[in-house]
């Protein structure tokens, strides 16, 4: 393949030392997260790292018009139209790291997809938030960012047509049964899990700093350290979900990041942790006049996030499960409003030192991409400070209570107002909000042609 290699690749070098550094390492997986952030891709042998370095590796732009079961959707614009083409594929900085859940020695590598002149692909998640980035750079700020990840381990053996399980503990032999929020029981009950997805972070840089046990019987969260690059903390969150998966397996166990499993525990939610530095790395959002209020540049973003919202769902909320976890005193925003250490609320100012102010974006499911919401939400933010967008008033006590639900409540209207919203089509991209409405509406029609097994169990005899 004859592409021109773009300023970002490493050097060849640095594959060959990788090389030589672990010379256990027969294979390495080279991936490629989607518009639904399964991880796709191919294993490559050892003597094919250092050529993937210098010419790239080939995949279908169609891989980015595929649905969540993989299969590529026409009006995506990315098949028969390309004539299904390969386009260069490029490794990410620092993403080349070992992968230590598998049985035979092996490695693994990110990569982006460019144009064959090495211009950035516009349908590839992760350079839709590099390009919101880059607005940030452009304006002299630096988002700072920190995820935080929810997910159930689960039993791996189901039979067809049944819910999953909690999976059973290592040290006791049992399920959890009971909620047991913040429980040390629980997350001695899976040590070695854990402990394993700990080792696993620490081989492959990824900066984890706490687990806990969450609302439900099987649920944890990890959180992330937050970094001032939002494109590599939205990278460390899909080899985050990697590991714990890898992890899991390994164990005799899965992983789901599903928002919502189980229909009547809890869902698994992706938090992001925001705020923004000036040119001399000052917090925008603190305030020397308002050590707890915060600037008004925090009130902005915050204006921003409420006016965008909606328009954003179906990138927060991208399949027909995520409107499940959507339900009131379940944790999940059903408005767009904000409050100060208020959990209830969509955008929470976490308590914190008057120097650290950040929104806590409380939205987004765990079966968000985690490059596609980063992005909504750094847009979010910074299209409310540019255009001086005024939050409400921040909301006390429980929001449930005192917000009309104002969410989309459904994916086709999720995903009809993404379609028309000149905001995303202005921040992400005409092309990308075209590519990601057909992928996504492809998905919805076929879901909704499914006949289900409690439509027979009630409709087959009695109507």
């Amino acid at each position: 393949m004859s592409s021109t290699v773009p300023a970002f690749v490493p050097a060849p070098e640095s594959a060959a030392a990788f090389l030589d550094e672990h010379p256990e390492v027969a294979t390495i997986d080279v991936l490629l997260p989607d518009l639904s952030g399964v991880v796709r891709g191919k294993r490559i042998g050892r003597d094919q790292l250092v050529s993937t370095f210098k010419s790239g590796a080939a995949f279908p732009a169609s891989v980015f018009g595929t649905d969540v079961t993989g299969d590529s959707v026409d009006a995506s614009g990315l098949v028969w139209e390309l004539g299904d083409a390969d386009y260069p594929c490029w490794p990410v900085a620092g993403s080349l790291v070992p992968v230590p859940w598998t049985a035979r020695p092996s490695a693994q590598l990110l990569l982006t997809m460019t144009e064959p002149d090495g211009k950035p692909f516009y349908a590839d998640p992760r350079v839709v938030l590099q390009r919101v980035a880059q607005r940030y750079a452009g304006k002299g700020l630096t988002p700072v960012v920190a995820l935080e990840l929810e997910f159930y381990l689960i039993d791996r053996t189901r039979e067809a047509h049944l819910p999953p399980s909690p999976a059973i503990s290592p040290v006791t032999g049992s399920r959890q049964s009971t909620t047991q929020v913040y429980g040390l029981d629980e997350l001695d009950d899976f040590e070695a899990v854990l402990d394993d997805v700990a080792n696993a972070c620490r081989l492959q840089g990824i900066p984890a700093m706490a687990a806990s046990a969450e609302y439900a019987p099987g649920q944890f969260e990890i959180n992330l350290t937050h970094i001032d690059d939002p494109v590599m903390a939205a990278d460390h969150a899909v080899m985050l979900k990697r590991a714990i998966k890898g992890v899991a397996r390994a164990h005799g166990m899965n992983a789901t990041f599903m928002a919502k499993p189980f229909g009547d525990e809890t869902g698994n939610g992706l938090h992001m942790h925001v705020s923004v530095l000036d040119r001399d790395g000052n917090n925008i959002f603190a305030s020397a006049e308002d050590p707890e209020g915060g600037s008004p540049a925090l009130r902005h973003a915050v204006g921003g996030l409420c006016e965008t919202m909606n328009d954003c769902m179906a990138i927060f909320a991208p399949t027909a499960n995520a409107y499940r976890r959507i339900k009131p005193n379940a944790y999940v925003p059903l408005s767009a409003c904000w409050g100060y250490n208020n959990r209830t609320c969509a955008f929470r100012v976490p308590a914190s030192s008057p120097d650290a102010v950040r929104i806590e974006h409380r939205v987004a499911g765990a079966d968000a991409n985690p490059y596609l919401a980063g992005a909504a939400i750094l847009a979010a933010i910074l299209h409310g400070i540019e255009t001086g967008a005024e939050a409400p008033p921040p909301v006390d006590g429980n929001a449930y209570e005192s917000q009309r639900p104002t969410v989309p409540k459904t994916w086709a209207e999720s995903l009809e107002r993404f379609q028309r919203s000149p905001f995303i089509a202005d921040w992400l991209g005409e092309g990308f909000r075209h590519v990601f409405h057909a992928v996504k509406e492809g998905e919805r029609l076929d879901f909704e042609a499914e006949v289900t097994p409690l439509e027979w169990a009630w409709y087959l005899k009695t109507v």
